[in-house]
């Protein structure tokens, strides 16, 4: 699940919204040869995910991304393979600021751009780095840059800041509470923020960093600071790197679809793994003919589910698993964000008997492999159910911790595998 758009009145009135994506830094603090708005996260470069945090949100017409000259292909294969849309790549200048006037003047010079794009009334700033932006951040400073002509997001100060002497000892600190930290997002009307870096001078361009100081600075416009959530923040280090993936592991947590037969047996462990699981994340239960194809599940695979339990009696249910995979790919689900399949063997004979041969193994296994290419992580757990009802429940949860552990960690190493509850 994808981090919410938030609220769903958050439109601003304003007739056309783009954004300017500032993506050409080295990484040189992340460490590493890769710069860091390409580090795969889960899978997918962290600037995909940025821009789908803009590209879902209706009111935005345009995206430009602007990257150095060297990452302009690599950056339209990212588009291309994630089907990103609105979205047109400019090449950077060596510096932030030149970079985001680069990015603006395709809205008013046509060299830099294969066709000119219609000039927006409003335009958002937003680091390509800060990927878990919301919807109502976004239209408050749009709203604010409409009366104000320019606003930004601000956070309040962690640390106490400090200036030193030339000496290297402390010359004296700011007061805390009347400070605050500038983040992202920033917008601004458009032709005040253009006509702010046209004027700038060289220096403005190669040093600064604020770009609601040239607002102030070059067109006397005196931003709207308004007050951004505490996940505005910006990955820089490689610690960095793992909160973030934490977030989107978390993110893609919060359901599961729990798929059953609609044999009476099957369908009571579904139940019960229903209610296992409901205090920890949403649960869509379903008892459905796996060898038809039934349109709520469909429905479902077309959501925003990223997490699905399929409970069987039978030995490999081959084509079954291979209609639900089928499914999941045709939806186009698994092409952001890894989907996590886990295939559950029920062994209802009355008998303990953990009858799971080397053909079982290695084709699980193998279908594993398979899947993985197309973003699909499948996970086997064999349960032996008992008639005993608190035995049952025992059995249950056992599986619904396994689940649990396995939706969470994500972990492509662990694919194929065939855990017993």
């Amino acid at each position: 699940m994808e981090p919410s758009s938030g609220s769903r009145d958050a439109r601003p009135a304003v007739t056309l919204v783009a954004v300017v994506l500032p993506a050409g830094g080295s990484g040189e603090r992340l460490g590493g040869a890769t710069p860091k708005q390409f580090c795969a996260v889960q899978g997918r470069p962290l600037i995909s995910y940025t821009v789908r945090a803009m590209e879902r949100i209706s009111w935005i017409c345009d995206i430009i991304v602007v990257v150095s000259p060297e990452n302009v292909e690599t950056m339209k294969s990212i588009i291309e393979k994630y089907g990103h849309k609105r979205v047109t790549v400019v090449k950077g200048g060596i510096t932030r600021h030149r970079s985001i006037f680069n990015g603006l003047k395709v809205f008013a010079e046509s060299e830099l751009s294969n066709h000119l794009l219609q000039k927006p009334e409003i335009v958002i700033i937003h680091d390509a780095v800060r990927p878990f932006v919301e919807e109502d951040i976004l239209s408050k400073v749009v709203m604010a840059a409409k009366e104000y002509g320019a606003a930004g997001a601000i956070r309040p100060l962690v640390s106490t800041v400090i200036a030193s002497a030339a000496d290297g000892c402390l010359d004296h600190s700011l007061e805390r509470a009347r400070y605050r930290a500038s983040e992202m997002p920033q917008a601004f009307l458009f032709d005040i923020i253009y006509k702010a870096y046209q004027q700038c001078t060289d220096y403005d361009l190669d040093y600064g960093t604020e770009c609601l100081h040239l607002a102030l600075k070059y067109c006397e416009t005196n931003a709207k600071l308004v007050e951004g959530p505490a996940d505005l923040w910006k990955v820089t280090y490689k610690r960095d790197l793992y909160a973030a993936e934490s977030i989107i592991k978390d993110n893609l947590s919060q359901e599961v679809c729990v798929i059953t037969d609609v044999k009476e047996a099957v369908a009571q462990v579904g139940f019960h793994f229903h209610e296992s699981l409901k205090s920890q994340m949403k649960v869509e239960a379903i008892s459905v003919s796996l060898s038809k194809i039934d349109s709520h599940l469909q429905s479902i695979f077309s959501g925003q589910c990223y997490n699905f339990v399929c409970v069987n009696d039978k030995k490999y249910a081959i084509e079954e698993t291979q209609q639900l995979v089928d499914m999941l790919e045709k939806s186009n689900t698994p092409l952001l964000n890894p989907v996590v399949l886990i295939l559950v063997q029920l062994d209802i004979s009355e008998k303990v008997s953990f009858n799971i041969g080397m053909e079982e193994l290695t084709w699980i296994k193998k279908f594993a492999r398979e899947v993985k290419k197309k973003n699909i992580l499948v996970y086997g757990l064999f349960i032996n159910i008992e008639s005993d009802h608190l035995l049952l429940q025992e059995t249950v949860n056992s599986a619904a911790a396994l689940i649990m552990a396995l939706i969470k960690d994500r972990n492509p190493a662990l694919i194929g595998q065939l855990l017993v509850a």
